[in-house]
């Protein structure tokens, strides 16, 4: 694989792994709700295996484990996931592009991207995305306003457009912003579920799960109830008892 196409393939969250520290200098802006469905998994799901995966791995999400979740079967999974050669349907995700490769042409190992939503949060991913300006003066020509001195080159430029610092728009993308957006919403949805790949099942069963709780705690209620009912039933009892028989009556 040359140089060039290398940089090409690569996908549009190279360099996270260090994002956190530019996180905390640099608090990103709200952006829109980020919407989390299944479908929205799935679009971004697509997305990465098109433009992301060449360079970055999710080894923590096996395919099999996402048609599982994501309601897809082998077949799906195989001709629209899995991209890169050599990829397995009972492993997780591997780039094509090894390590040694990429910190040769980046300076940087490509992270693996299994926990980055759990550790940065789908609000600096999505900012992450769509801070990307124009920068001549990096070696990549592209720096970006959360994370300064990114490595990584933007390659979702074509999709998004080509802005300055200031946001002036240099070179229209092929995309409205509006569908721009959608599309890094969706990415963003897929690194979601990818760091946590339950969610899908424990919000199927939680409402079943609260459900039983209540039932148990109703329960425990009027167990209570009936228990003191007849402890003070009891006091009563020996009360009357003490009373007949002369004897003071004390409160226990």
């Amino acid at each position: 694989m040359s140089k060039t196409l290398s940089r090409a393939a690569l996908g549009p969250l190279f360099a996270l792994v260090t994002a956190a520290h530019a996180a905390t200098v640099t608090p990103p802006p709200a952006p829109p709700a980020v919407p989390f469905t299944k479908a929205t998994v799935i679009a971004g799901a697509r997305f990465f295996a098109d433009h992301c995966s060449a360079c970055h791995a999710v080894s923590n999400l096996r395919y099999k484990r996402m048609g599982a979740d994501l309601g897809l079967t082998e077949a799906v999974i195989k001709k629209s996931f899995m991209k890169p050669g050599g990829a397995n349907y009972l492993k997780g995700i591997h780039p094509a592009m090894t390590q040694a490769e990429a910190t040769k042409w980046f300076g940087l190992p490509a992270p693996n991207l299994s926990h980055m939503a759990r550790a940065l949060g789908p609000r600096f991913l999505y900012t992450y995305l769509t801070s990307f300006y124009w920068d001549p003066q990096r070696p990549s020509g592209w720096n970006n306003r959360v994370f300064p001195n990114v490595a990584m080159p933007y390659v979702l430029a074509p999709w998004g457009g080509i802005y300055t610092k200031n946001g002036t728009l240099l070179v229209p993308g092929r995309e409205s912003p509006a569908v721009f957006d959608r599309h890094v919403a969706d990415v963003v949805a897929f690194l979601r579920y990818a760091s946590d790949p339950s969610i899908f099942e424990r919000r199927a069963i939680g409402r079943y799960v609260i459900g039983a709780f209540l039932i148990l705690a109703i329960l425990a209620y009027f167990l209570k109830k009936d228990y003191w009912r007849g402890i003070h039933e009891k006091r009563a009892d020996d009360a009357v008892g003490k009373a007949k028989s002369g004897k003071p009556v004390t409160k226990s």
